[in-house]
């Protein structure tokens, strides 16, 4: 989604901290301009062209802001400056892209889906939120009033680490009274940097009180979450408060990755997790990054082979991107579909393994799961929302080819992937049937009649046979290559018993009438 300005200093550009925030709970990269695209030094072509770069040329399943050569997660930006070309900064986390002559991607902040599901929109969100910003002389009587009915969830903004005064046990009765009714408390901090955390005293005893600490999330994204965790109304109150405190969309950091398990004995450890260990804390060299890009994907291939979810768990704790792609373009989900382990693909999908890559034959993971006939992982991508991205006459001639063959099991792939084996035409405009009917496959030909009279059943088309751009049906090529008995069987699924009779009957003799 591209949000050009039209005037200088638009609204537009003064809202986007907020639009980031929302719509993450609904891939966008917006490109924002201080100055109107027209104005001879805009900001906004360059803007809008690096946007188009980025979501074109890069798998970054993000909402995202780019402004000033830098791709900021739209959750974690704020606006800091009205007047400067680079008015937006994101304190609490580095740019997830710094574009310069080269585009650098970070590949490890990319925050990836974490659910085997289709991607869905969700449009509610609840209205009864307010923002408290606390200051030295706020009375009990104003906290009161913004804790009252309606609202249901209200953002505190407390000093530093998350502190309210000492001395204000009136706030804090205020705050106790409204958490143990239901309202639900978010603490985040005043200041641009840093995070909520229970240093003091005071954030020890707001914890106690019912309020939830917000971590290092902003304000606006804060406003955002509790509107829409409120909004869900299929939770219960404590789960809704279970929520707000996690990390849903990466708006608030999670923590550092997650160690890799501490009772093995020294001499168990690897090679690849020595490489593993030393690649974790690469953050400053291209060349010693770039090594990572190669080496990851190797360790993660190995461990896919090897079925070792274990080994898939200490590479997640070093860093390892589970999309990134080898010098083919393949990522580990490629080899574990192709492979059919189910266990592997759904470890894989619930740590970001993204569905839709690409390697450099065009291959997605669907395609591997459906020309290794792995049904269960085939499954498990369509849920995930996978689908088939190939041309339409490619999957028509792979169609052709499973059907020339006799490989029922390959039609029956492709169908559970989205297919139609009864509709698709090659390149001559035949169908699978045609290739049935020219290679005398019965057993092929049952099965895509089956699959037109179940659609036929449902009223969805009518039954007749398909036409290529010969004009001939699979009826004519089966009595071409002399194949009777699957000739007769197609005439008979389209045209019935009466129709076959007729053509077999044989002409009668001409009678001396007639000459």
């Amino acid at each position: 989604m591209f949000v050009p300005s039209t005037t200088p200093r638009s609204p537009l550009t003064e809202r986007a901290r907020y639009g980031g925030g929302r719509v993450m709970f609904i891939v966008i990269i917006a490109a924002f301009f201080q100055l109107p695209v027209f104005d001879l030094r805009s900001d906004g072509s360059d803007n809008f062209v690096t946007s188009l770069l980025m979501a074109g040329n890069y798998c970054i399943p993000e909402v995202t802001i780019l402004f000033h050569n830098k791709l900021l997660r739209g959750n974690r930006t704020v606006k800091v400056d009205c007047e400067s070309f680079a008015a937006f900064d994101s304190p609490n986390m580095p740019p997830l892209a710094v574009v310069g002559i080269d585009i650098n991607v970070s590949f490890r902040q990319i925050f990836r889906p974490r659910s085997i599901e289709k991607f869905t929109v969700h449009l509610q969100l609840d209205e009864n939120v307010s923002l408290l910003r606390i200051f030295p002389n706020i009375t009990a009587d104003t906290v009161r009033t913004f804790l009252q009915p309606p609202i249901r969830g209200v953002v505190l903004q407390t000093y530093g680490a998350g502190n309210l005064p000492g001395n204000r046990s009136d706030i804090m009765a205020e705050l106790k009274a409204a958490t143990d009714r239901g309202v639900i408390v978010f603490n985040c901090s005043q200041c641009f940097k840093g995070s909520v955390t229970a240093v003091y005293q005071t954030g020890h005893v707001l914890s106690q009180v019912g309020v939830i600490s917000g971590n290092d999330i902003t304000p606006e994204a804060a406003l955002a979450k509790l509107s829409y965790v409120l909004s869900k109304d299929d939770w219960d109150l404590s789960t809704k408060r279970m929520m707000l405190g996690a990390n849903l969309r990466g708006e608030m950091s999670s923590g550092p990755p997650k160690p890799p398990r501490k009772n093995r004995a020294a001499d168990e450890w690897d090679l690849v997790d020595a490489v593993a260990r030393t690649l974790l804390h690469v953050n400053g060299s291209q060349e010693l990054t770039a090594l990572g890009g190669i080496l990851f994907p190797a360790m993660l291939g190995n461990a896919v082979v090897r079925s070792d979810l274990n080994k898939l768990d200490e590479l997640k704790g070093f860093g390892a991107d589970f999309s990134a792609q080898n010098a083919d373009g393949r990522t580990a989900l490629h080899l574990a579909c192709a492979l059919g382990d189910v266990r592997i693909v759904r470890y894989l999908l619930l740590n970001g393994a993204s569905v839709h890559i690409k390697d450099r034959f065009d291959r997605t993971p669907l395609i591997e799961a459906v020309e290794n006939d792995r049904k269960d992982v085939v499954a498990l991508l369509r849920r995930c929302g996978a689908h088939l991205n190939s041309p339409a006459k490619h999957v028509a001639q792979q169609l052709c080819n499973s059907a020339a063959k006799g490989n029922v099991l390959r039609l029956k792939s492709y169908a559970s992937a989205g297919a139609d084996p009864t509709t698709a035409k090659d390149m001559y405009g035949r169908t699978p049937l045609h290739a049935a009917a020219l290679t005398n496959q019965l057993d092929v030909a049952e099965y895509l009649l089956s699959l037109q009279t179940t659609v036929s059943t449902l009223g969805l088309a009518e039954i007749t046979p398909p036409i290529d751009l010969m004009g001939a049906t699979p009826i004519d090529v089966a009595r071409a290559a002399g194949h009777t008995s699957l000739a007769d069987m197609l005439h008979r699924h389209f045209y019935g018993d009466e129709r076959l009779q007729n053509h077999h009957k044989k002409p009668e003799p001409p009678q001396p009438d007639d000459l």
